[in-house]
């Protein structure tokens, strides 16, 4: 280790210089940007003008080393990606596997490449098979090839990018499983799963649930509704294995190493090969890694920031793309926070120790929170300092008890469950008083990166009272500028087959949702197909709408009672507190409906013709329905408006009758953009109706390769019919018109 050190300070720099600067040109291969690629042009002069051109050449060489390394692991990634392969066998990797009624997800192995799995079991012996499975099997199979879904929305999730960064460059869609061979193999994935299924087997929910998270790093489906509650307030992180369990078993196995009165010499030796079994059992989590890695390293003498250094490169020597992951990047950062500020706080009493630990790495990491999840909540520093009390003192060390007791006897203490019963109560009591947490929106690359430098410089110079506020002044302004968007914007979400439409004022002053989209059931399922679901919105909607600093929706418009229009409602109030609701008098007419809209404690409107809603320089009209209707698609709230010089109509799906009963009433109506009525199927946007309007943008909501045929081919026919420019979210994603001077730009995902 001490060769190690010396080699590297052979530059006559600290580690820690060669470790930033190789995380600056990890990050310029790997996510290149024009920004990346200033600062580090920048840091390199500032290099130079402190440490000479001899230092610096030093470095180049061992960056040019480093981001060789980076470009051969790069196109390799690219190679993969691009082959094309048949798989016919599949190995599946059993602390994968997940079950979800009729629907089976794992990741497999079929020769040197990783596939992530997908299958729809057709009987219930299957669905239990895979339930139970806990030996290694070859799966003999028909199946399809097909890449992952790339981002679909501003600012939303890159499920593509995401399997990219686990090496998975195809999703594998089962059709049938032909034959299933069984192999005898032993492996640490194995032995997890076989450990998981104990705790699931033999201690009830949600007892089961504690200890398969706490112990290895696994959290089923059933923990979705309490993971929910758990990171609204901020304390999810709890269940991520992080330096807290390698803490407690790593300790405790060097006590009982030493008791038996081993050297320190083997204790430390012994600890390496501990740490890899350890890594295994908890499914190779990078917090977990990193944390073994720093220490086996202290073991040694590396300490502070030459630890963190060592450890840095490790990690890039074993998991090379694990910083370009969300887990990867907080641990790090954790860990350089600890490095960096840790000796402060060694001198304090150990609660105060715990609390300024708590504090330091809340503001440090808050940066990052908000560019991944764009939400802070703030009693999450006395949450995570209570909580990790009862986590660390009580529940990781007695789960570890109990599951080994249970090892080794057979005997469970399930009595034990009441207390995490009564646990769970508690939280669901705090959560129902601090539900909401501050959403803040997500950074722009400049203002992540000067939040990052303003918070280091902040926690440096806590002590220095003006310096602090002046920090403190800037930081809060970065934040503003991230809640608050300057420009003004319309944006049709891409929700998949339904429709969302959000329009938002300059600096957030106000804003209007049109829709919020939702999942069509289709007739009653089996048992088997109960799957336990989540909204469609929490997928797209929601995290685009946090993205952009909405904490709260002024005004709601549920244009009618289709599902695909308002199934999500809940899902959104339950996120984003929501002022009033506006609906038509015939949506009233359904009792589900009024219950739903009774939940959501926001004020309910009733549209009527001629309401206005302020919005942008004027407002959205209400033009229709004209009568009571019956909540269905003629009886969609329509709304025009003329914004910054541009007329727009959005027309829910409103079919040819209310079309037709549209134009009676308003033989001129002046239109730009026309939202078309049904995702663009044949019953709406008519040929008379489009004639009459003369827009000359038409947007079509509607879902990738849909089960109805939207948009439909006479639609589609029509509009170009008639010069019509057509953009579509199953073809473009989301669309967003921003205003930009005196004209409006518009923009797609795709």
């Amino acid at each position: 280790m001490k060769n190690l050190e010396k080699a590297l300070q052979w530059i006559d720099l600290p580690t820690i210089f060669i470790a930033y600067f190789s995380v600056i040109i990890y990050y310029t291969i790997f996510r290149f940007s024009y920004l990346i690629l200033v600062y580090l042009v920048i840091s390199l002069l500032a290099l130079i003008w402190h440490n000479g051109i001899g230092a610096c050449l030093k470095l180049s060489l061992i960056l040019f080393v480093f981001a060789s390394i980076c470009m051969v692991i790069k196109q390799q990634e690219t190679n993969d990606f691009a082959r094309e392969t048949k798989v016919t066998e599949i190995t599946p990797i059993l602390d994968t596997i997940q079950v979800n009624g009729d629907q089976v997800s794992f990741r497999g192995k079929s020769g040197k490449q990783i596939y992530q799995v997908y299958y729809k079991v057709p009987t219930e012996q299957e669905q239990q098979y895979f339930m139970t499975l806990s030996q290694s099997v070859v799966l003999s199979v028909s199946s399809q090839l097909e890449l992952a879904n790339q981002k679909r929305n501003f600012n939303g999730f890159d499920y593509q990018t995401y399997l990219k960064t686990q090496n998975i460059y195809r999703v594998l869609t089962i059709d049938q499983i032909l034959d299933i061979k069984t192999k005898k193999s032993w492996s640490l994935p194995l032995l997890r799963r076989k450990a998981i299924l104990f705790c699931e087997q033999n201690f009830p929910q949600p007892m089961s649930a504690y200890m398969t998270g706490l112990l290895f790093g696994h959290l089923g489906k059933d923990f979705d509704e309490m993971g929910s509650i758990y990171t609204s307030l901020g304390i999810m992180h709890l269940f991520a294995l992080t330096g807290m369990q390698v803490s407690f078993f790593v300790d405790f196995l060097r006590k009982g190493l030493f008791r038996l009165g081993f050297r320190r010499d083997v204790v430390d030796l012994f600890q390496i090969p501990f740490s890899i079994f350890y890594a295994g059992m908890t499914g190779c989590s990078v917090s977990v890694i990193r944390s073994l890695i720093q220490k086996v390293l202290a073991n040694f003498g590396s300490k502070h920031l030459d630890n963190f250094s060592l450890t840095l490169f490790l990690l890039f020597l074993i998991m090379p793309k694990f910083l370009l992951t969300t887990g990867g990047t907080l641990s790090l950062l954790f860990a350089f926070v600890i490095s960096t500020f840790g000796d402060r706080f060694e001198k304090l009493p150990k609660y105060r120790k715990l609390l300024a630990e708590s504090l330091t790495l809340s503001l440090s990491v808050l940066p990052l929170l908000i560019l991944y999840f764009h939400n802070f909540q703030p009693f999450s520093i006395l949450f995570t300092f209570v909580f990790s009390f009862l986590f660390d003192v009580l529940f990781l060390p007695g789960l570890s008890l109990i599951f080994l007791l249970a090892m080794a006897t057979g005997f469970s203490l399930t009595q034990v469950n009441m207390i995490f019963q009564w646990l769970e109560g508690l939280i669901k009591l705090v959560d129902s008083w601090h539900h909401y947490p501050l959403i803040l929106g997500k950074p722009t690359a400049f203002v992540f990166l000067a939040m990052l430098v303003v918070t280091g410089f902040l926690i440096d110079q806590w002590f220095k009272l003006k310096v602090r506020y002046s920090l403190l002044l800037i930081l809060l302004s970065l934040f503003f500028v991230t809640k608050n968007p300057p420009l003004p914007s319309i944006t049709m979400v891409d929700i998949g087959q339904g429709d969302s439409i959000f329009l938002q004022d300059r600096l957030n002053r106000r804003n209007i949702l049109i829709d919020t989209g939702g999942r069509v059931q289709f007739g009653a399922t089996k048992k088997l197909q109960e799957r336990t679901t989540s909204a469609m919105a929490d997928k797209t909607l929601i995290p685009y709408l946090k993205s952009i600093g909405v904490s709260e929706i002024d005004t709601l418009v549920v244009t009618h009672t289709d599902e695909d229009h308002m199934g999500d409602l809940l899902a959104v109030a339950n996120q984003i507190k929501i002022k009033r609701i506006l609906t038509s008098e015939g949506s009233l007419k359904h009792a589900k409906f009024v219950n739903l809209l009774k939940k959501t404690h926001a004020k309910i409107l009733v549209a009527h013709v001629g309401q206005r809603l302020k919005i942008f320089d004027r407002y959205l009209e209400v033009l229709y329905p004209l009568a009571s209707g019956d909540g269905k698609n003629n009886d969609s709230i329509v709304l025009h408006g003329k914004l910054y010089g541009k007329n727009f109509l959005f027309t829910g799906d409103l079919e040819e009758p209310g079309e037709r009963e549209l134009l009676a009433h308003y033989p001129i109506l002046a239109v730009d953009v026309l939202k078309a009525g049904h995702h663009g199927s044949k019953t709406s946007s008519s040929e008379p109706f489009v004639k009459a309007i003369n827009p000359s943008i038409a947007l079509i909501s509607c879902g990738l390769d849909n089960r109805y045929g939207h948009p439909s081919t006479e639609t589609l026919t029509t509009f170009r019919r008639y010069g019509i420019q057509i953009f579509r979210t199953d073809e473009s994603g989301a669309i967003k018109f921003e205003k930009n001077s005196k004209s409006w730009h518009i923009s797609t995902v795709k």
